[in-house]
């Protein structure tokens, strides 16, 4: 059976600033999917990753459905309108357009989307990120897609021995989505030199070379780009699909246990240590630190399990440990040096007007002795 995953996920208001969602906003998200998803879903879940929500659905309709697409916008509409009533802060931050324009790709929303034959005993991860953008999934891809010191399948499992295809998005190109096709191992170098930098390409795709089957999907919007100023963090999704041709569960999981720098945390402007957290985590230090949650689920013709939280476990309870320290450590250095992010990226902040008036008070000195 063909089914199409589909997860859209926006920041649509919070308690207290930037923690988590209401109890209200959440079960109205959820009703209005509930109800108005009928013949459209096969299946759905609603939850959330610090201040963000997301929908996961399950369809026949393919990806870009213009129905789904717009199931999760007015759902985000009807969450916002209750952000407002509750006097949340930042409600509809997300939606950066007033109208529905076929799908949400540009609006706002973030958006990751699978289509594929369902395998029997078809299993996948579903990956939520807050307060950081979507460059924190290049090093775990790399990782689990590319390296046997992490994924010992590679080694080990025919199918899996020939590679996996990757498709890199310059997300600086406005003009069009611009992206480059390279496979691993053979330019695995090549792959690396362009995920080294986070802030501008960034791994749309994963395919497996053996079978042409996509394994993963990553949400690749910024949204100063379609703001033209800073909005908050773009706050990515994923959909990993995992075991038999593709990496294990385990493989995927194992390199969020670095806890890597990544861009994001207070005002989306500092670089922190990404953060394993628990499903339906809220945000708290500093407005952080990055979080990351994975909901691990099984799927039978398009009906899904309940989620298993892969955060969960005591392991990650130490992980979580040594994130916070390293959290801690970064601030201490406040906005020195590599704890806050390049221009490039500020420059979508207020510090570009207090760089620009102080620039006529620069002066040349005359030569002197």
């Amino acid at each position: 059976m063909k089914v199409t995953l589909s997860v859209i996920k926006a920041d649509i208001g919070s308690i207290g600033g930037h923690i988590a969602p209401s109890r209200r906003l959440m079960e109205t998200v959820r009703s209005h999917v509930h109800r108005h998803g009928e013949g459209l879903l096969i299946d759905s879940a609603i939850s959330h990753t610090g201040d963000d929500v997301a929908i996961l659905m399950t369809h026949t309709r393919g990806p870009g459905d213009v129905e789904i697409h717009r199931l999760a916008w007015d759902s985000f509409r009807m969450g916002t309108a209750v952000a407002r009533e509750e006097g949340l802060y930042g409600a509809g931050q997300d939606l950066l357009k007033d109208a529905f324009t076929g799908n949400v790709h540009g609006l706002g929303p973030a958006v990751a989307e699978l289509e594929f034959e369902e395998r029997p005993g078809e299993s996948f991860l579903f990956f939520a990120a807050d307060k950081t953008d979507p460059g924190a999934y290049n090093l775990p891809l790399f990782l689990g897609f590319c390296d046997p010191m992490n994924t010992p399948g590679l080694m080990l499992a025919p199918q899996m021995s020939q590679g996996f295809r990757f498709v890199i998005m310059d997300v600086a190109h406005t003009g069009g989505d611009r992206v480059i096709e390279l496979e691993a191992p053979d330019a695995l170098y090549d792959i690396a030199a362009l995920l080294r930098d986070t802030e501008r390409y960034v791994v749309e795709s994963v395919w497996s070379r053996a079978t042409g089957e996509q394994a993963a999907a990553v949400s690749t919007s910024r949204l100063h780009n379609i703001a033209g100023k800073y909005t908050g963090k773009d706050d990515p999704v994923m959909l990993v699909r995992v075991q038999r041709d593709f990496p294990a569960t385990g493989e995927i999981l194992a390199p969020y246990s670095i806890g890597p720098f990544v861009a994001g945390c207070m005002r989306g402007s500092h670089q922190m240590p990404l953060m394993p957290v628990r499903l339906n985590a809220g945000i708290s230090y500093f407005d952080g630190p990055p979080v990351i949650s994975c909901a691990a689920y099984s799927m039978r013709e398009g009906r899904l399990t309940e989620a298993l939280d892969a955060f969960a476990h005591p392991f990650w309870d130490t992980v979580r440990d040594r994130v916070a320290s390293k959290a801690m450590d970064m601030r201490r250095q406040g906005f020195f040096g590599a704890a806050m992010l390049p221009m490039a990226e500020l420059e979508y902040t207020g510090i570009v007007e207090k760089l620009r008036a102080l620039e006529d008070r620069f002066h040349v000195r005359a030569n002197h002795r």
